[in-house]
């Protein structure tokens, strides 16, 4: 029977493209680098797409690709381990203060974000503005120091980056704090952020050694960006290593954030209060082994969560839009994956182009977070339609809560 949610791509020699994207437009210049990827020998059974999908550089936003004896570094890119992180609380809508502006610079203060000295590496731990001890920030590196240095001594330019310096960071783009209510008017706290500048270093390093590969072995690709790393390697073991490690990486500088994003609320709502009663962390630029199929794959999700039968994940929409926690359903012609957001319609510089900044203080109406030119292009309509994007993907996730953001921090 012919499943009408999903489009399916066929071209000559390569491996099946099937998209969850009914009701949402995909780019032909994103249909073109999916139908490249899947020319790749080493694909396992078929490409899977989600409905937030776009072009990317490497391969395209939103995609799912399992492969056998290879992995592409661009691919996974460049923020390794990008992900999220949302915790309910004991707090309702009730408890926040009316004037929400003490609460943002209050959050502000506590995560170093965007462009400031301190995500250039400056902690400022004596500035008076970090809620989190700075025995917390040494304590999570202790978790990941000795392996990095294990990897440093394989690649030792990774070792002057912004490692330890940057974990609880939030940087820049779409990263961002939130402070939002769902259905029911309960205070969540969520965050977006990845492996910042290690993860970056990491991932130009094994990019351009992948490359190097593909013109030792005069191997022609449809997209340079498709350089791979064959399995069996040393180019091969080291990027596994490396970029399991930026993905743990990841998900530590997240929990640092939340600790301190957690301490940063305390100093404004004096009222006692729990957190995690339910929290999820997931990761949607990563690669890990898994089990597809009947076969042990690496399964690279660029802009794409994992959804398995039963595990909550997170698909925020764009700044001023609904987000929602979601349990998946494990499907698994999807490789039990889901969205990771609404995904963009257009470029950044498209949208400064198009919009004002009056339209951008319309269309954040009710949020307490920046209103200036340097964010008009995270405005909510260069980014589809969040509620078409879950209707694509019902067969993947159910909805269990809806979050709206009514604090918003931008790197």
């Amino acid at each position: 029977m012919k499943n009408e949610q999903i489009e399916v791509m066929h071209s000559e020699g390569s491996r099946p493209v099937k998209m969850w994207t009914h009701g949402v437009p995909v780019e032909e210049a994103a249909r073109k680098q999916l139908r490249n990827t899947a020319t790749l020998p080493f694909i396992y059974k078929h490409i899977a797409v989600m409905p937030d999908v776009h072009l990317g550089k490497g391969s395209t936003i939103g995609s799912v690709i399992p492969t056998l004896g290879a992995v592409i570094p661009a691919a996974v890119g460049v923020d390794i381990g990008c992900g999220m992180m949302a915790a309910k609380t004991t707090l309702n809508a009730n408890d926040l203060p009316d004037n929400l502006g003490p609460l943002r610079s209050a959050i502000e203060r506590a995560i170093p974000h965007g462009m400031s000295p301190k995500t250039r590496g400056h902690r400022g731990r004596d500035e008076g503005s970090w809620h989190t001890p700075p025995s917390a920030v040494d304590a999570a590196w202790l978790q990941l120091k000795d392996e990095f240095d294990v990897i440093c001594q394989k690649t030792p330019r990774l070792k002057n980056t912004n490692n330890h310096r940057h974990l609880g960071t939030l940087g820049g783009g779409n990263h961002f704090v939130e402070i939002c209510l769902d259905e029911e008017g309960a205070v969540w706290f969520m965050l977006h952020s990845g492996s910042r500048g290690v993860g970056n270093a990491i991932g130009t390093h094994f990019i351009e050694l992948a490359k190097q590969d593909m013109r030792t072995h005069f191997i022609n690709l449809p997209d340079q960006d498709l350089a791979y790393l064959a399995e069996g390697t040393q180019h091969y073991n080291d990027y596994v290593e490396a970029v399991g490690w930026a993905q743990r990486f990841a998900r530590n500088n997240r929990e640092v954030m939340m600790q301190n994003l957690i301490a940063a609320v305390r100093t404004i709502i004096a009222k006692p209060f729990q957190t995690h009663v339910e929290a999820v962390n997931c990761h949607h630029n990563y690669v890990q082994k898994e089990h597809h199929f009947g076969k042990d794959v690496l399964v690279t999700r660029k802009g794409a969560v994992s959804a398995r039968e039963g595990e909550l994940g997170i698909i925020p929409g764009s700044m001023g839009a609904k987000s929602f926690i979601v349990r998946g359903k494990g499907n698994a012609e999807s490789f039990h994956s889901c969205s990771h957001g609404a995904g963009r319609t257009m470029s950044r510089t498209e949208a400064k182009r198009r919009f004002s900044l009056a339209d951008q203080v319309r269309a954040t109406e009710g949020v307490e977070c920046r209103k200036d030119a340097n964010v008009i292009d995270e405005i909510p309509m260069a980014y589809k339609d969040i509620d078409a994007v879950m209707l694509a993907q019902r067969e993947l996730v159910d909805v269990v809560h809806v979050l709206k953001q009514v604090v918003c921090v931008k790197g």
